[in-house]
């Protein structure tokens, strides 16, 4: 399978299938804070594609398009600051809420989970 149709793929599950977009938005969150920055780094551009676009992030948090799609490319290294941003504005979007768990010694695994926000509605994408 190409880079492109997997690309097309994961774009068609987001918008069919809310469940699947937040388990991405998830799973790209959990894969940075469990030091699998590559990873989350992939997963959270695929869902940036996806759902958002670089473009339209790029207005919200204030920083260029250009400047976020190498933030997330393969040597890229967003600066914790300009990751936080992106990570609230995208869950602010999707009506979510981040919740982090820490791990006990034994486990070793932190985890996020996403709940509804206040409003239990997503955000608009026009808005």
């Amino acid at each position: 399978m190409s880079t492109k149709s997997f690309e097309e793929l994961v774009q068609k599950h987001v918008a069919g299938d809310p469940a699947f977009a937040e388990a991405l938005l998830r799973e790209g969150i959990e894969a940075m804070l469990g030091g699998e920055v590559e990873v989350g780094k992939t997963i959270l551009r695929d869902y940036i594609k996806a759902t958002v676009g670089f473009e339209e992030l790029g207005r919200a948090i204030k920083i260029q398009p250009k400047s976020l799609i190498r933030m997330f490319g393969a040597r890229g290294n967003p600066q914790a600051k300009n990751l936080f941003s992106i990570i609230g504005h995208l869950q602010e979007r999707a009506g979510l809420r981040l919740l982090v768990t820490l791990a006990t010694k034994s486990t070793n695994k932190v985890s996020a989970r996403m709940r509804k926000s206040k409003s239990g509605l997503p955000r608009n994408k026009a808005a």
